[in-house]
């Protein structure tokens, strides 16, 4: 098993996998971890559908177009769920508020299936196993996707996870230095902010045209600001509304 830093500081997104399969020890792990990550108030506000049928991999992956998702062992999709809080307060006969259409209860069910989503990363990443996170599960083809898994109301698709026995080996991707990542007492100025923003964008250029494999002439900036543009047009609030979500303050 890697140590802590190994498996924190070494991280990469894997999208190629081997054939072979996650042993049964390696799941149990990983869904332990998963299990004992922190949620608020103890709620548990999140569910994980593992999806190993590879007939249903390859029906996600026709939707999303990340080819990792079907050649992956195991791909795992994290969901906020309110559901389940709501079936244990019927049969308890207590009326449950309408949490799940406030800002803080989209948030909370976001963070808790987030973090559930990053203690199964950590877990496999510890056992040498590949990871790569999926946004696109979220937003490619959501209805689709929910109505494929049979995802009840109150429960949405957060992120997704693949997992496997990594095939390849990507160069390390350059992060922002610390000063652009953590401040201390107060956030900086932007004057502060600028000369470190334009030698990251710099540096991550550097990487796109000399790293092993596919070379690209990509910058940070651009690139953000490409999927922010793109990102920015699609539905998701009505999506969320259709889940359950009727966010309105």
């Amino acid at each position: 098993m890697k140590s802590v830093k190994q498996t924190l500081l070494e991280r990469r997104s894997i999208r190629r996998y081997e054939r072979e399969n996650i042993t049964p020890e390696q799941l149990q792990f990983i869904y332990d971890a998963i299990r004992n990550s922190p949620t608020s108030v103890n709620g548990q506000q999140f569910s994980v559908i593992d999806i190993s049928d590879q007939e249903i991999k390859e029906k996600i992956y026709a939707l999303t177009d990340q080819k990792q998702i079907k050649t992956c062992n195991h791909f795992f999709l994290f969901c906020a769920d309110f559901h389940k809080e709501e079936i244990a307060a019927k049969d308890k006969g207590i009326e449950l508020a309408d949490f799940n259409d406030t800002a803080e209860g989209l948030l909370v069910g976001t963070v808790d299936a987030s973090l559930a989503m990053m203690s199964a990363l950590v877990a496999a990443e510890s056992l040498g196993l590949g990871t790569c996170c999926i946004g696109y599960a979220r937003t490619a083809a959501p209805r689709e996707i929910c109505d494929m898994l049979g995802l009840p109301k109150r429960t949405f698709i957060v992120c997704g996870l693949t997992v496997g026995v990594p095939r390849e080996m990507p160069d390390l991707k350059p992060k922002q230095p610390v000063g652009l990542s953590i401040h201390k007492n107060h956030y900086p100025s932007d004057d502060e902010m600028r000369p470190l923003l334009k030698e990251y964008d710099e540096v991550i250029q550097h990487y796109n045209r000399t790293r092993a494999g596919d070379t690209t002439e990509n910058d940070w900036v651009t690139r953000i600001a490409d999927y922010y543009e793109r990102a920015s047009k699609l539905q998701m609030l009505k999506v969320l509304r259709d889940r359950g979500f009727g966010v309105d303050h």
